[in-house]
């Protein structure tokens, strides 16, 4: 498979291909990082990838009142993952294609990006202003039986939606459609149930497509089965994430 480097830009939360990403940017390695990635011509991707903090690793220290977009910490591309960067971060990681990087007033950036593709860390460079990683591109295996798996993820999606809205099924809207090629559904429902990280993260390295959407299977019905016999839950909108802090 192929070897890429690119910037490193490690978050606490999973990102999975074909799913958008805002990022709120203010620290002053991940603002070099935007910097740079504006320096690419403009019929080229601009590329990072994106890995999930391992537990117990934070990105940097807070303080009350953080973010603060005026300060201007010198803490290095590596502050807060420790001596050898690679082992604070899980190892199956995406490819994020930038499609808006604005630049504000204060020096602080606004980015959307787009989930393209997963690779795997095989080590990190910190000699630089930012992260950057060399990277190994994993294909994207259908497995076995993916079409009935995804039409069965996909009913149990919907019941699970419905609960966890609190709406009762006969005064549902039934919203956008939602697609049927089954990798496509086995990220959009990865990212869309509520979930902590290391389970989304083992759902994202999962071997192939079938095995991820047998595993979404399984939690869907728990899922389902414990929102079930509870009384009520607000509506949530299950298609947009929480901007990331950095």
């Amino acid at each position: 498979m192929t070897t890429v480097r690119l910037p490193l830009f490690p978050l606490n939360t999973v990102l999975f291909p074909g799913l958008v990403l805002p990022l709120n940017v203010f620290e002053e390695r991940y603002r070099a990082m935007m910097r740079a990635l504006l320096k690419t011509p403009e019929d080229e991707p601009r590329r990072f990838a994106v890995v999930a903090i391992r537990d117990g690793h934070e990105m940097a220290e807070s303080a009350p009142g953080m973010p603060d977009p005026t300060a201007q910490p010198d803490r290095g591309p590596a502050a807060g993952f420790g001596t050898d960067p690679a082992k604070a971060f899980h190892s199956v990681g995406c490819v994020a294609d930038a499609a808006t990087i604005r630049e504000r007033a204060d020096g602080t950036f606004e980015v959307l990006a787009t989930g393209t593709t997963r690779v795997r860390l095989l080590s990190v460079d910190a000699s630089g202003p930012y992260l950057v990683a060399e990277l190994r591109e994993l294909a994207e295996e259908p497995g076995d039986e993916a079409g009935a798996l995804a039409e069965g993820v996909l009913r149990s999606f919907r019941q699970y939606q419905k609960r966890l809205a609190g709406a009762r099924e006969r005064s549902l809207s039934t919203g956008a459609e939602l697609p049927d090629e089954p990798s496509v559904v086995s990220y959009l429902v990865a990212a869309a149930m509520m979930l902590d990280i290391p389970t989304k993260q083992r759902l994202l390295q999962a071997p192939d497509v079938s095995s991820r959407l047998r595993d979404e299977l399984q939690l869907l019905r728990r899922e389902t089965a414990i929102l079930r016999s509870l009384p009520s839950l607000p509506a949530a909108e299950l298609t947009r994430g929480p901007t990331s802090l950095n």
